[in-house]
């Protein structure tokens, strides 16, 4: 046997080619998040360091001094900018007298998208992946790993505890048109959103979709205006740098869409998007004017705009947000998996996730029974 596994202090110790090769080999559509290309630009804007939390551990499995398999991990300090909350865990544990943290999160940092995280061909590859992830733990005196919005089946023993949340996402039924979605809604709700749309429009607010080489430097000088208000409004401290957004600019423009608000021939909001192989994910949002039902049209019914036309599968919308389900967007579950190395953490754990895993889906039940399609449409 040549397999080896190693971590890597940085990205820039391993080749876009070698990363990305890794990341495809799992079958999956195309992900932007865990290309090579936005997991550095993360750590060279300094938004996702050691010194913000996010302490690179990225794991890699060789065959030969080849990479077969990867890993997106970090060393943690704290437990923000995740969106699988384990605040209760950590602060259980530290009244018993245990250290939560490090911890080590194998995530795509700020970014609650469902996607692969052990990035492996095979089944037996990303098992050792997965028991790669709990040696390390002991190794750096980590008290846990999480695997967060992963996909289904990727560490299927028992030592892992599954977690569940629910979020909301549009789903594309072979629509050709915008009108053709509405058709599928219920009469109340399609008269709803149209009214919705009508009132943006009366504003003489209009849309401009922009993606590809037609990104410019002011595109995102004026989107960050609005990313640093709503960041500072709702947590404070916004996790990104201006840096970030050129980076990514530079390396995977083909993979961005800006969506722009326009009134009076000022750009007063913005929703960035990324563009996967089968979806749209809707990232961040801000406006500098607020106006009744801006926010709707700018992040949720331009995003299906775009989707119908592409031919999209679905829209990612980001975490939470019931309000989203009158909109035509879907309860569906996401999955987290945990390892606690404290046997009696693990067990306390286990049970809670067992009673939550149990709301979960009463929570989804009783809210797919309020999408607003038409009674015909949900059979």
């Amino acid at each position: 046997m040549t397999l080896r596994l190693r971590t890597l202090a940085s990205l820039t110790d391993i080749s876009a080619v070698e990363w990305d090769s890794c990341a495809k080999s799992v079958g999956h559509p195309y992900n932007p998040f865990i290309s090579h290309a936005f997991l550095l630009a993360l750590e060279l804007s300094k938004s996702a360091t050691a010194k913000t939390g996010w302490a690179s551990s990225h794991l890699v499995l060789e065959d030969d001094g080849k990479a077969i398999g990867v890993v997106p991990c970090y060393l943690k300090s704290h437990s923000m900018g995740e969106y699988v909350f384990d605040h209760a865990w950590g602060d259980a544990f530290a009244r018993a007298g245990g250290d939560y943290y490090p911890k080590l999160q194998i995530a795509v940092p700020f970014t609650p998208a469902t996607g692969p995280r052990l990035l492996a061909a095979t089944t037996d590859h990303r098992k050792i992946l997965a028991d790669g992830l709990v040696a390390l733990c002991g190794e750096v005196n980590a008290s846990s790993a999480h695997i967060t919005f992963t996909t289904d089946g990727e560490a299927e023993e028992s030592r892992w505890l599954k977690r569940n949340d629910i979020q909301f996402h549009w789903m594309n039924h072979n629509y050709k048109s915008f009108d053709e979605f509405l058709a599928s809604l219920s009469s109340a709700k399609r008269k709803n959103m149209r009214k919705e749309r009508k009132q943006v429009f009366d504003a003489g607010i209009t849309f401009e979709q922009v993606t590809g080489a037609d990104l410019s430097e002011a595109h995102w000088d004026s989107f960050y205006e609005f990313y640093m208000d709503t960041g500072s409004r709702k947590w404070g401290q916004p996790y990104l740098t201006r840096k970030f957004f050129r980076l990514i600019h530079e390396t995977m423009a083909d993979d961005i869409l800006l969506i722009l608000a326009k009134r009076e021939g000022r750009t007063i909001a913005g929703a960035l998007n990324f563009i996967g192989g089968d979806a749209l994910y809707g990232r961040n949002w801000g406006c500098t004017e607020n106006h009744p039902c801006l926010h709707f049209e700018t992040c949720y019914y331009q995003a299906i705009d775009f989707a119908i036309a592409h031919g999209l599968k679905r829209v990612e919308a980001g975490a939470q947000g019931e309000h989203k389900l009158a909109r035509g967007y879907v309860p569906v579950k996401t999955n987290s998996l945990h390892y606690l190395a404290h046997p009696g953490l693990s067990r306390a754990v286990a049970d809670y996730l067992e009673h939550e895993r149990r709301a979960i889906d009463e929570n989804q039940q009783v809210l797919a029974e309020h999408t607003p399609f038409r009674h015909e449409e949900r059979e």
